[in-house]
């Protein structure tokens, strides 16, 4: 009795088992043939989710279904066929109406007849325990054909249980996760997780960066382990992070429903799929279930040279302020990345010297190969008769968006090599820098060519003995921000003399909280207290600046506070006006500087009246929950009210990311001779400077000059026209994603996103000893034009939604001082220009004929112009006044 027992439960223990077994995935009864209604259809639109707003199309398709062949060994081994049948293609929009480019027009003629045959021939699909373990088709079938075809198999896979798991399809290897319920399995595709081979970049900076989000919920019904019905839906939605209306959705939905079962093709009978298999058709040959790549042809397209004639008057100098010549530029980046070295080559030789430096601008900022071979060899650093077009590319790499290491070793190989001017030479070091720092940001720390660089750029300011090379290192590290040369700044910084002191602490200034450790504040202290040599005020007051912003404890605040009062005039004004800015905008500071006022002897009227004309100011441009604008200026004046630096800074954050949107300095020293004035102590002996250095998108320029030494000085006040300098001009490719995405329906979706801009920075610094009067003026001139293009091609219809949205606006701080008497006269204004703001969009449905439909809107408005407050007792922030204009919109046949 007790064996028979024992049996009875080993019995039902193995019938569990096989029950189990053969429930985990779709199972197909033997000689019946499954008849289904199949449809995929993709939407485009700007993410408001309105049918009547959004393009696509509709595949849809009978399917037959049949079981072929079961392993005898295991009921979960199966073979299966799948064939497309009665395929159409239509508008998911049936609002488009008469419009629609599908009308009057058979599947044949709307997907030529080769891709209509290869799409209706059979497929095999192997499942073993419900997974894919092989698909079949025919060999040489379009590739855009047998994605389709397999994002249709690619729902036979699944499982009756639930966990998570990892699986092949059409979507690559992704991790998966099932909820099972009573006749109902839910499928969550983690799409970000998903391996797959496909082009594409972003921008690091998260600011200028876009966000991203997908998701993958598939739905199936099951009776007697097969489907009734499967529901797919697949969304992609991104934004731009700093400019929150510019934003994309894709949604791709598939249909799948059972109609009726019918008697099929007799069960097959064999050991092996692959014998089966044979038996079939042996034209059938495995291929992967992952989706492929594919291109469609452009018909009718221009080549890259009919391209740039068609668009190069737009890239005159005089034309570079309008949003045309931004638009234009990026369209031609786009198209400059699909061309060969000798094409680009052939453009850049045949070119006048007004457009080159914008042509050289657009090859650069294409960042492939071939255009990088053709720059290079365009372009000759020995001679010093290209110096504007050389600097045109060596700035174009410093703002490139994904550098990489090919680039960072030609401009190693070109510094190592003789170069003709010493200017360049400074530049080239400064940019390898700048792309030490972002190749390290994308985890490339490691390659070959930024440990020589790095190695470059330490042992080049380990071993420099000139002061033009000292200063061209430091100046690469401020790019490169390495922590293995903080040490080298802090003896520069300490021990130098005055410029490269100042140059030091002010790299020193440009790292994070975690490197500014206690002993690099240790450093900082003595400089600002002068506890080992006297310094340039400056010099300190950069010291002073960097502890301050870095988590001050509450004597280094103290100390500093006490030594207001003991300082030289003008540097007690700006220390003073250092504090109660921080006060004002509550950084970060302001919590332990509040408690140290608490006490008497650091927070009283002797210290807190000091008069001076030096200023420090800092404000809102913009200000939104999740993002905001800011412009800080500090000015600070020589004892006999001459400029000694004044400090203009734009910074955008998303969040806890930033960005250092610009820096303009201006800095002049020595002056005081010219009007017989007495020097501050520590600053007897400087030779009379003035210049100006820049930052821009993170990026530290090199330094202009305006004049060096006494007689310089005098030869440019007798011969000064008043016309600024400019810094940096040119076109920048500022924002650049590409994402190319492999639906699950089959179908191929791109996204791009290209942002750039025409800037031109410039500076001036007039004196004049007839009035006593000096004036420095800084304008930013800045065009931008951010475009977007989402396209959804299936290789025989093609939907996409492009947008373009521009503004060209302006920047302009005056400052203006009379030192005829003390306290000198002061005046400082910062002015935005009015800007226009325009917003495009362009849907469009287009077939492989030519046949299309688009539909077009405008959106015009007006910025206002304001003048921002430079100081506390004017500190109610600038608004921006939308001035709205009519819109307009047009649709119709192309």
């Amino acid at each position: 009795m007790i064996l028979l027992a024992v049996l009875f439960l080993c019995f039902i223990s193995s019938y569990s088992a096989s029950v189990k077994g053969h429930t985990t995935g779709l199972s197909l009864n033997n000689d019946r043939l499954y008849k289904l209604t199949y449809s995929t259809e993709v939407l485009l639109d700007r993410g408001k989710g309105k049918l009547q707003d959004s393009v696509g199309y509709r595949i849809s398709s009978n399917v037959d279904v049949a079981l072929l062949w079961r392993n005898p060994d295991g009921d979960d081994d199966q073979l299966i066929q799948i064939t497309m049948k009665d395929v159409n293609v239509e508008n998911v929009n049936q609002q488009r109406g008469e419009k629609s480019i599908f009308k009057g027009k058979s599947p044949p003629k709307i997907m030529g007849k080769e891709n209509l045959e290869a799409l209706q021939r059979p497929m095999l699909l192997h499942l073993i325990h419900g997974k894919v373990k092989e698909f079949y088709s025919y060999q040489n079938e379009p590739v855009a054909i047998e994605n389709i075809k397999r994002g249709l198999a690619s729902l036979f896979q699944t499982q009756l249980s639930s966990g998570t798991t990892n699986e092949v399809d059409i979507s690559g290897n992704c991790k998966v996760t099932y909820q099972a319920h009573q006749g109902k399995v839910i499928k969550i595709k983690a799409l970000d997780s998903c391996k797959i081979a496909r082009s594409g970049f972003t921008t690091p900076n998260q600011v200028l960066g876009v966000s991203s989000k997908a998701t993958s919920v598939t739905t199936y019904k099951i009776e007697d382990s097969f489907v009734i019905a499967v529901l797919a839906e697949e969304t992609h939605a991104f934004g731009l992070n700093f400019l929150q209306t510019i934003t994309g959705k894709i949604v791709s939905k598939q249909k799948l429903e059972l109609k009726t079962t019918e008697a099929g093709p007799r069960l097959m009978s064999g050991k092996q799929a692959a014998t089966i298999i044979k038996a079939v058709d042996s034209k059938y040959t495995a291929i992967p279930i992952v989706g492929q790549v594919f291109q469609s042809q452009c018909k009718g397209c221009p080549s890259i040279l009919e391209h740039w004639q068609s668009i190069r008057k737009y890239l005159q100098p005089d034309s570079l302020s309008k949003a045309e010549a931004v638009r234009n530029f990026l369209a031609f980046v786009q198209h400059l990345r699909n061309a060969k070295k000798e094409e680009i080559l052939q453009i850049l030789k045949m070119e006048s010297k007004e457009v080159l430096p914008q042509l050289v601008d657009a090859v650069t900022s294409a960042q492939t190969s071939d255009s990088l071979e053709a720059i290079l060899d365009f372009l000759d650093f020995k001679s010093d008769s290209s110096i504007i077009l050389q600097e045109r590319f060596l700035y174009a790499c410093g703002f490139a968006s994904h550098p990489d290491e090919e680039l960072l070793r030609a401009l190693i190989s070109k510094f190592k090599g003789s170069i003709g001017s010493s200017d360049i030479r400074e530049t080239v070091m400064i940019i390898i820098g700048t792309l030490v720092r972002k190749l390290c940001q994308n985890e490339g720390c490691k390659l070959k060519a930024v440990v020589e660089a790095k190695k470059l750029i330490l042992g080049g300011l380990e071993k420099a003995e000139k002061k033009e090379d000292t200063r061209m290192y430091l100046l690469a590290l401020k790019n490169a921000l390495l922590p293995e040369g903080i040490p080298s700044l802090l003896k520069y910084a300490e021990a130098g003399e005055g410029p490269i002191s100042h140059l030091a602490t002010t790299t020193l200034q440009r790292y994070d909280l975690p490197f500014i450790t206690d002993e690099v504040k240790k450093t900082l202290n003595r400089i600002y207290h002068q506890n080992r040599k006297v310094h340039e005020k400056t010099v300190r007051t950069t010291a002073a600046a960097i502890i301050l912003n870095n988590n001050p404890s509450y004597m280094e605040v103290k100390n500093i506070l006490l030594s207001i009062g003991e300082l030289p005039q003008e540097m007690n004004k700006y220390m003073l006006a250092i504090v109660q800015d921080i006060l004002h905008f509550e950084m970060p500071a302001s919590k332990i500087v509040r408690r140290v006022l608490k006490e008497m002897v650091a927070h009283n009227y002797d210290r807190f009246s000091r008069s001076g004309s030096s200023s420090a100011y800092t404000g809102y441009i913009e200000r939104s929950p999740h993002s905001a604008s800011t412009y800080s200026l500090d000015i600070l004046y020589s004892g006999s009210g001459i400029l000694r630096r004044s400090n203009l800074n734009v910074f955008q954050y998303i969040g806890k990311a930033g960005l250092h949107g610009s820096q303009v300095v201006i800095e002049a020293q020595g002056l005081e001779a010219l009007i017989a004035a007495t020097p501050d102590e520590g600053e007897e002996n400087l030779d009379s400077y003035a210049g100006m250095s820049a930052i821009l998108f993170d990026v530290q320029l090199r330094p202009v000059t305006f004049f060096n030494g006494y007689s310089d000085l005098m030869s440019k006040m007798l011969s000064a026209s008043g016309d600024p300098i400019s810094v940096v001009k040119g076109l920048i490719l500022l924002i650049d994603h590409s994402q190319e995405l492999q639906l699950q329906s089959g179908l191929k979706a791109n996204i791009e996103v290209q942002g750039g801009l025409a800037i031109d920075i410039s500076g001036a610094m007039e004196f004049s000893l007839w009035y006593r009067e000096s004036k420095t003026r800084v304008k930013n001139r800045v065009t931008v034009v951010i475009t977007t293009d989402i396209t959804v091609d299936s290789s025989f219809v093609k939907a996409g939604l492009e947008t373009s949205t521009e503004t060209e606006g302006g920047l302009e701080f005056i400052s203006t001082v009379q030192f005829s008497q003390y306290p000198f006269l002061v005046c400082m204004q910062m002015d935005k220009d009015e800007a226009p703001f325009r917003q495009f969009e362009k849907k469009y449905e287009r077939l492989s004929t030519g046949r299309g439909y688009v539909s077009q809107k405008r959106k015009e408005s007006v910025l206002a112009g304001c003048e921002f407050p430079l100081h506390q007792e004017n500190s109610e922030m600038c608004k921006v006044v939308f001035a709205p204009q009519p819109d307009s919109t047009s649709s119709g046949w192309f």
